[in-house]
Order: structure tokens, then sequence, then C-alpha cells
């Protein structure tokens, strides 16, 4: 320990005497991780939930901005760039920068030293437009985002202003985004980032359910002989986990009497906790759960948090709960990722999540501090659920993790970064793009190395030759010099791309507001927005609204004070059983 708080002198005085009096020591974690990330290298940070892993990498960021700011006034330009797979986790990051940023401040006042002045800011999809346009007159010195709001920024000519400046950027829950087209998309930013921005650019990813660990790290660095530092503090981690079953036979169906018997044991459950967060699978249990939750225990203390709640409702839920102000949260992924709500002291999750890591992420958002215990029940909902259920535990307590399994270079992310990084280049020097500079640009993206040079031509010529339909041609997006091996944007190529990028499927969703103030409550399904008649009342984000009329694309509510509701439905896909947990039932 002796050596850990050694670490500690390497930093300013001030955001040693910070660290010191807010939390004593480094973790493990912490005290492996910041020679590396202080050395400028490439650092990835493997550990449990509730290890500091997060301010491991801030911590640095903010030393070298305050150090920065003794030399003189720091410029406006951004320096750290945090990529977060959910807006909820961005916006809480934001928040929790706060804490760090005014104790150092407080520190230098004290020490008779001027301010440092770095500023946070947010830019994701629930950024007011006002926002967006502030941030890129005066840009942040640390900049929270999503992989999709990164590829807007990269393919927009004032975006890529303010990313040009930037030396580090953070991947926080690397491990959600390396499963699937999401996290090809985020690689192959990463490399349009790294050429666009001057000097280096030092990469660090924060995980703590991840394996094979060494795959991991060869995405967050790319393809090519580059090394990176490994901090493996491991994944398990102290839990107090159970199954609770009714006492009436599960079956192939739950039962009305069933469901009885599980709101029951829930509520003696939630009040006898301080705080309670419930996972579910699906959008349509979360308003279910927190309808019946409501009745039982006062619509004051429960909410519900999902993708298809207004941005509003869901900031307003996370604060509730955060202030504690909330009995309970039923939420679906939407709140599964590292967010950091400290007072919740008991996760249960309804039916099985379908994955090892998954159990493990929503377990740990309690508990969430170093050296808390982490709680959560299993609520079995069918007997082949139980099965599973129970399977899972047992993976859990022998250890094993689900294993990633990464797309190889899918085409049609290929595609949209292509035509991307074509129009903002072209915009910027007003010359046609070398096919040899972006096939080496793209494969240095881990799931890109192995692409034959081949299929990328062949891309390429779909991109500038386009399809055949009743109307013509159509889809041509590029302007192909097959002379001079080079492309150039067509018109409508950048809007195009802006348009359309991201790997998230774009379910058609109607918005729901309330009449006449058009304040956005939330989003609905298609089917279920033109099946409900003027007068049908039904719940979103644990409230009762009563249809009005629809509206275009709009269904207009007001509130229905206290009816009676029905819970709506959504479409979507079901999660799918991993191999390591299919493994564990079998066994």
């Amino acid at each position: 320990m002796i050596d850990a708080i050694r670490l500690l002198d390497a930093f300013h005085p001030a955001s040693r005497a910070w660290f010191r009096e807010r939390f004593g020591a480094p973790t493990g974690p912490q005290a492996e991780a910041w020679p590396a990330i202080r050395g400028g290298r490439h650092t990835l940070i493997a550990a449990p939930t509730g290890s500091g892993k997060t301010l491991a990498a801030f911590f640095c960021a903010i030393d070298q901005l305050v150090q920065e700011s003794r030399e003189g006034p720091l410029p406006a330009q951004t320096r750290v760039l945090y990529i977060s797979p959910l807006k909820a986790l961005g916006n809480d990051i934001q928040r929790n920068l706060q804490d760090p940023l005014n104790g150092i401040a407080d520190e230098l006042l004290q020490q008779g030293s001027a301010p440092s002045n770095i500023t946070v800011a947010v830019r994701t999809g629930d950024t007011p437009q006002p926002d967006r346009q502030k941030m890129l007159r005066n840009p942040p010195h640390i900049l929270v985002t999503t992989p999709e709001s990164l590829y807007l920024l990269l393919t927009s000519a004032r975006g890529r202003e303010l990313l040009s400046s930037i030396r580090s950027v953070i991947v926080d829950e690397i491990h959600a985004l390396l499963g699937d087209k999401r996290g090809s998309h985020l690689a192959l930013s990463l490399q349009r980032l790294e050429a666009l921005v001057d000097g280096p650019l030092q990469r660090i990813g924060l995980s703590a359910t991840q394996k094979p660990i060494e795959l991991v790290a060869r995405y967050l660095t790319g393809a090519g002989e580059r090394h990176c530092v490994i901090i493996d503090a491991g994944h398990r981690r102290r839990m107090d986990l159970r199954i609770e079953v009714p006492s009436s036979p599960l079956t192939a169906l739950m039962s009305g009497e069933v469901w009885e018997e599980l709101y029951e044991r829930l509520v003696a459950l939630i009040e006898a906790h301080e705080t309670t967060l419930v996972f579910v699978n699906t959008r349509r249990l979360s308003e279910r759960l927190a309808l019946a939750l409501n009745e039982r225990l006062g619509e004051d203390a429960v909410s519900s948090h999902h993708g298809s709640m207004s941005k509003d409702h869901r900031h307003a839920a996370e604060q509730n709960l955060k202030q504690g102000r909330l009995k309970v949260l039923v939420a679906t992924a939407s709140m599964e990722l590292g967010i950091d709500i400290g007072s919740v002291d008991l996760v249960v999750q309804f039916a099985s999540p379908k994955r090892i890591a998954t159990f493990l992420q929503r377990v740990g958002r309690s508990g969430h501090a170093v050296g808390a215990l982490p709680k959560g029940i299993l609520f079995p909902l069918t007997r082949d659920d139980l099965i599973e259920c129970t399977a899972l535990l047992d993976s859990i307590h022998r250890g094993e993790l689900d294993r990633i399994l990464m797309p190889d270079h899918p085409l049609d992310i290929l595609s949209q970064q292509l035509v991307a990084e074509a129009a903002a280049r072209h915009d910027e020097t007003g010359e046609p793009l070398a096919l040899d500079g972006l096939y080496e640009l793209f494969t240095g993206a881990w799931p890109y190395q192995e692409l034959p040079r081949e299929r990328f031509d062949a891309l390429v010529r779909m991109l500038a030759e386009g399809y055949s339909s009743r109307l013509g041609r159509r889809g041509a997006w590029l302007h192909h010099d097959r002379i001079n091996d080079r492309v150039s944007p067509r018109r409508g190529a950048r809007l195009t791309a802006l348009m359309n990028g991201g790997a998230i499927p774009d379910m058609f969703d109607y918005q729901v507001v309330l009449d006449p103030e058009d304040t956005v409550v939330g989003t609905l399904n298609e089917d279920f927005a033109l099946e409900t008649l003027p007068g049908d009342v039904f719940t979103l984000g644990s409230h009762s609204w009563q249809l009005l009329r629809v509206d275009g694309l709009k269904v207009r509510v007001k509130d229905a004070q206290g009816m009676k509701p029905t819970v709506p439905f959504w479409f979507g896909e079901g999660p799918g059983r991993s191999s390591e947990l299919s493994q564990a039932v079998s066994r």
C-alpha cells in the first residue's frame, strides 16, 4: 500500500490532496493503471464493478489538464474524449466528473493558485440543439459522447474541428460493444479519429466483464503491432446471490396466481431495503411491473426506465433514484452499465437475462462502491427459466464468463463509414481520396484487418454504380476514378451518411406528446399506436395517459388522472442465450 500511496506523489499537489481526502489511497486497478496512462501508453483496465476504474482513467486526464493550466490559461480545445455505450451512462459521468473538478478547484484556491477552469460537455442524441452549437463555438476540454454521436461529429465539418485537438480517448464498458456491429462501427470511427487528430492518440479501455481479454485489448488498439498494457483485476467479486421461487408450482406459462405471489414477495423485498432496482428483459414487462407496484406502493415510490420513455422522464427517474426519492425503479438494459446510483442495495432480475456477463453487470448496480457487497435475487418465471437461472448461478460460482464473438468485417457498416469519410475529407481538401489510403485506414480497425482488397474494391464499385430500380439507378454515393483509383463523394453523400449512420435498428415508432403543450412523453410502437382508439388509456413511464387522437406520426394524449390503463407492447429482437450459459444448462 506504501507504493500505491507514493504513486500519488506524481500528481499535482491539489489533485493529490483532493484524492487523499476523498479516498485515502488508490485501489489496486488505479495503482496499476496510473503509470501506464501517465506514460501515454494504450491501456485496458479490466476490473469488477465498483473498483474505481473510471476514475483511474479520468484522474490522470484531469491532472494533466491541471498541470497544463499552471503554465497558462487552458486553450478552448477538446483534449479528452469519453465514449459511453449508453446515453444515461454519459450523463452520469458528466455529473460525477464535477466532484473531482470542484474538489481540485477548492484545493487550488486553498493553495492560493488560480483555478484551472476545466470544462465538460455531453454530446448525445438527447443533447438539445442550442447546447450542440454552444460546444462547437466554445469546445469543452472533456467531451462525453456515444459511438453514434462520435460518427456524426467525424462526418460534419465543425465536428471535425472540435475533435482535431483530442489527445486521449476513453472507451467505457467496452465489452458491451464488441459482440455486434456497433463495435465494428466504433472501431472504424476510432481509425477515422486517429487520422484526424494532430499527434498520437492514446486509447484507454474500461471493462468489467470480458473474455478473452486479449481480444478486447487488440480491438482497442487496432490492427498492427501496437502494444496495450492490460490491467486485469479479474471479473469476480464477492456477491450475495440467490434464486426465489413462488410457493405455487412454476409451469410453462405464468398464471395470474403466480404473478400475485411474485408481486407480494417483491413488495416485501422492496420494503425491507432502502432502494431496489428491478431489471426486466422487455419494455412491456417494465411498464407492467411498474403499474402493479404503483398500485401497491404508491406512484411516487415507483418509476420505470426504458428506451421508449422521453429523455426528460428517464433523467427524472435517474435523479429521483440517486436522491432516494424512489423506492424502486423497474428498468431494461437502459440502466445496466456503469451508472453510479450509490444508494441501491438490492437488484432483482425477473427472468433469465440470457448472458452471464449481463447478470453480473446488473447485480453490480447494487453496492456500487469500493468494498460494498452487491446483492441480487433471480425470479424465474417458468419451469425452463428456473433451470436456466440455476445454471446461471452455477456458472457464476465456477467463475465462468461469456465469450465475445465479434462479427468479421461487416460490409454494411464499412459502406457507411467509407461514404462518410470520403464526404468529410473531400470537403476539407477538395481533392479525391486515394483508395489505397482508405483501405489502409479501415483495415487498421481490428474487425477489418483481414478484409480482402478485392472485397473492398467490390464495395467501392457498388457504392459508385448503385443499383437499378423502377425509378432508375439509385444508391450511387461515390464517383470512382478508375484510372487513378480515387473516389470523391456525389451530391448528397454527406447528408445520406449523416441521416443513415449507426448500427442500432431503427424501429418505426410514433411519438407520444402531451396535448396541447407538445411535451414529449415517449414513443409507442406503430402497431399499438394504430390499434389504440381515442379515449383508450395506456401506461407509459409508469403514468397513465388517455389517447386523444393520432396526428400524423404523433400520438396526442392527456393526463388520464389515475384511470386504469392497459400496458403497451413494442416489437424488437428477443435476447439470445450465450453459448456458455447454454452449456451450463446442458451440464
